[in-house]
């Protein structure tokens, strides 16, 4: 058990954390590290000489009577007239930055009006429920997202001057209709893009140059409005968010809120007796010693969030906890519950009021709870898996001690290489800088569809062209052209169709229309999930989780959009296996070094799930199911490198063990770049080959997920040392012998992770780092 103090701290956090270790047996403690985080005072300053008179009564009259430093900063930058991003940590009142400003100017123009876009229902709903809590005359907010029902959104179009919608509704419903909006736009004076930090990789890059279309309707209709982004701490706010919206962006970054004291504790499950995929030492799941701990929390009163990777994790999560409580005390259970995306409306409001209130006392959920909603008073926060950026890892720690009192955060390890040198290396976690957001509005395979859109709500000029991409952008309106999407005319670029392109075009990067998850039985619609993933998710036999209730999958029909599903709840969970091949279809970047080459380029992917495991909870494999689905093809960026046959024999590879110690070095390499390039794993993709068709020599390649590239080859091609440094350590550091999923396995692998080599990785990552440092 390693401690370390930083300042003076409550001991509220630490008593939660000896009440999760006392059901721990001797000697087998599964903490890693433990910090405690200092009190921050808040830094008080008067209300800006500008702030509307009523303005100031509402929030005095809520309890808030003078702002923070920083809320004063950023509320003046936006008044005077700049672009501004306020930058700070959870709980800093960063909407009141905004609320100042916007409020004041709705006030003192009474047709003044204000955007606002969160990337998530939930934020929406809290941040206008705050909002009408103040209870100022004379501004008119409301709601226009797929929850409006369609006899209020006339109103809105009519009456709102404030509308509180997503990047979707903005994308589909707003602006393709924006001769609709004419009263709103007209008059727009501000845009409040809150949470900007969660638009990154693929996402955020259709969310860019939306803002692009945003600000060219704005312009149409003689509007200039200025745009107030709040986010998490990251790193360059100014760069990241100019790169979001096309235009400079003034930043405020220090924080003088108060901050309650914290104790954060790493953990790493420990290893059972299990075996799993080639006899590999089994971990017991973050899943189930989350749920163990969350059952340790709620017995002990402590309100807590455990925040799960996926929807399915949540659900099973909660059902595991209240399992444990069961046996414990039969009134504990029904105060546990799962909250996920894909609830209706009216479950998600329930389930955030039962928590504030402490009705609840534990909620499993996904990152759905982790932007903005106010849930003040909780005790502790479970972080089960890293979730894939440290802003992330913040942001949901963050949501513990919102209240003042000291607060517990503990984040479990996931059975991965970037989780387990996570918990070995807290540095990385505590003391590390948060990362920027990557996002590429350049991807021909985003703009080609933005750029359509745009043409569709107004012709596109060439005088338009340069915040779209400029060069860029007209290839690819050439290609719309040869397509016979767009005419070209001397005036400009016009739509060639009468329907509409935006439905077509899904902003989050899915590739298009939705399968729809139906029982059987009922006919009921359970779900949706995306198209590009569904093979993954609801091939034929997959187990899929709705609400705590399983189902099993009998057909996915990919040409109607439709996975068939009946009742049942296996023991089993299911895992897809898939075949992968790689073509190099052109060289961007390309570097020496003597017997190693590194290089960054566009690949065509295919890929075919060729069958499916069924693994126990605890993780050991009973079968292998065969499947026949088609081939997904798909046009990327990857980074790869090849090394010289004869440096891995002098470094003693023989030519026998170099393609399992390429394939560990390519799964070590994909689960340790998110740790470098805002990514997920299951973002990335790997291929590894001891003789590549393309290259003729010993080959690694690591590849975006998304069509066009996502930006995150590119990070790991520019942090290419970094990456395998922390990717050699990692093998390394691993105490198993052979090769197991905190070091080489792979839980995407396609090959059954075989055939692995982990000394050998370390013996092909010391050649390639060799060579390039």
């Amino acid at each position: 058990m390693v401690y370390a103090k930083l300042g003076t701290v409550v001991d509220q956090g630490r008593r939660l954390l000896d009440r999760v270790l006392a059901g721990v047996p001797a000697g087998e403690s599964p903490l890693t590290h433990a910090r405690d985080l200092p009190l921050r005072q808040a830094d008080h300053v008067d209300w800006p000489a500008w702030t509307a008179p009523e303005v100031v009564e509402a929030f005095v009259e809520i309890g808030v009577r003078e702002p923070w430093r920083h809320q004063a900063q950023a509320a003046s930058l936006a008044h005077s007239g700049q672009h501004v991003v306020l930058a700070t940590g959870t709980a800093s009142g960063k909407s009141l930055a905004y609320q100042l400003p916007v409020l004041s100017t709705l006030l003192a123009d009474t047709k003044a009006t204000a955007l606002y876009l969160s990337p998530t229902k939930a934020l929406g709903a809290d941040q206008l429920r705050s909002l009408d809590e103040l209870g100022i005359k004379g501004v008119r907010a409301s709601a226009y997202d797929g929850d409006t029902p369609m006899a209020e959104r006339d109103w809105v179009k009519a009456h709102a001057n404030w509308v509180f919608t997503n990047p979707d509704m903005l994308h589909r419903g707003i602006l393709p209709q924006h001769p609709k909006w004419l009263r709103f736009f007209r008059r727009l004076k501000y845009v409040v893009i809150d949470e900007c930090h969660s638009y990154r990789g693929v996402f955020g890059s259709h969310v860019a140059l939306l803002m692009r279309r945003l600000r060219r309707v704005a312009r149409k209709y003689g509007a200039d409005p200025i745009f107030v982004l709040a986010s998490a701490t990251v790193a360059d706010p100014s760069g990241s968010a100019q790169r979001l919206l096309g235009v400079p962006v003034s930043a405020v970054v220090d924080d003088f809120s108060p901050r309650a004291s914290r104790t954060v504790a790493l953990w790493e499950p420990p290893l059972t007796s299990l075996e799993g995929e080639n006899g590999a030492p089994v971990r017991r799941s973050a899943g189930a010693e989350t749920s163990r701990i969350l059952a340790d929390l709620v017995v002990e009163g402590a309100r807590s969030l455990a925040f799960v990777r996926s929807r399915r994790g949540a659900e099973l999560t909660a059902l595991g906890t209240q399992r444990i409580l069961s046996e414990v005390d039969g009134e504990l259970p029904p105060r546990v519950a799962a909250y996920r995306g894909g609830f209706l409306p009216e479950e998600r409001r329930a389930l955030e009021k039962a928590l504030s209130t402490g009705d609840l006392l534990g909620v499993a959920t996904t990152n759905a709870l982790e932007l903005g909603v106010d849930i003040a008073g909780l005790d502790a926060v479970v972080v089960a898996g890293f979730p894939g950026t440290l802003a992330s890892f913040w942001q949901q720690a963050g949501r513990a001690g919102r209240s003042g009192d000291s607060a517990l955060v503990v984040f479990v390890a996931r059975d991965d290489p970037l989780d387990t040198y996570l918990v070995h290396n807290p540095a990385a976690v505590l003391d590390r800088p948060v990362e920027a957001t990557v996002l590429d509005p350049l991807n021909p395979y985003v703009l080609g569809p933005q750029l359509a859109c745009a043409a569709s709500e107004m012709p596109l000029t060439p005088a338009c062209l340069a915040d779209f991409g400029g060069p860029l952008a007209e290839a690819v309106l050439a290609e719309l052209v040869a397509e016979k999407l767009l005419r070209k005319r001397p005036a400009g670029w016009y739509w060639a169709s009468h329907d509409r392109p935006h439905a077509g075009v899904d902003i989050r990067g899915s590739g298009g229309e939705q399968v729809a998850v139906v029982e059987a039985d009922s006919g009921r619609m359970l779900g949706t999930v995306d198209p590009g993933s569904a093979c993954w998710q609801v091939h034929p036999g997959a187990v899929y989780l709705h609400q705590g209730r399983a189902y099993v999958v009998d057909e996915l029909d990919l040409d109607s959009g439709l996975a068939m599903v009946h009742r049942e709840d296996p023991e089993w969970t299911t895992q897809p296996r898939d075949c992968v091949d790689i073509t190099v279809v052109r060289e961007v970047e390309r570097t020496d070094f003597g017997g190693v080459s590194v290089c960054l380029g566009e690949v065509e992917v295919t890929t075919q799930v060729v069958g499916y495991l069924r693994r126990l909870p605890s993780g050991v494999v009973l079968d292998q199911i065969p499947l026949d689905l088609p081939e997904q093809t798909l046009q990327t960026r990857a980074v790869w490198y090849t090394v010289d046959e004869s440096l891995l024999f002098d470094a003693g590879v023989e030519a026998k063990r170099v393609p399992g110690a390429l394939h560990a070095a390519e799964h070590a390499a994909i689960g340790l770049l998110p740790l470098f390039a805002t990514c997920d794993r299951w973002d990335i993709g790997g291929v590894s080959t001891a003789v590549h068709p393309d290259t003729g020599m010993p080959t690694v390649f690591v590849h975006d997920g998304h069509p066009g590239g996502a930006g995150f080859a590119d990070r790991g091609h520019s942090a290419l040392r970094a990456w395998l440094s922390a990717t050699r350590a990692a093998i390394e550091a691993c105490s198993c012998p052979m090769g197991c999923p905190s070091c080489v396995q792979s839980p995407k692998c396609g090959n059954g992770n075989d055939p692995l080599d982990k000394a050998g990785a370390v013996l092909v990552l010391d050649v390639v780092l060799g060579k390039i440092t």
